[in-house]
């Protein structure tokens, strides 16, 4: 897992989605892989992909940091879509 999460920091984001799903399918009730997969999917742009995976870990473990990463995204996400209808 050290070597995905350095995939994702270094920005390999298509790298680490790939052995993550590859990894999910030997591992499907790991909760930190699909939390990272949250990870690199939100740091990919793909805010639904991201939330979706969150939920995937929450589910499997409802202690994971996902439940944070959720948390976060879906305020920051809150703010960004008011303030665009009060433009």
């Amino acid at each position: 897992m050290e070597e995905i999460k350095n995939l994702i920091y270094a920005g390999k984001v298509d790298d680490a989605i790939q052995q993550l799903n590859a990894y999910i399918q030997e591992h499907p009730e790991s909760d930190e892989a699909y939390y990272l997969l949250g990870n690199a999917w939100r740091k990919k742009g793909d805010n639904r992909q991201a939330l979706n995976n969150y939920l995937e870990a929450i589910h499997r473990n409802p202690d994971s940091p996902a439940k944070n990463a959720y948390d976060m995204l879906m305020d920051i996400l809150d703010f960004y879509y008011k303030e665009m209808y009060n433009q």
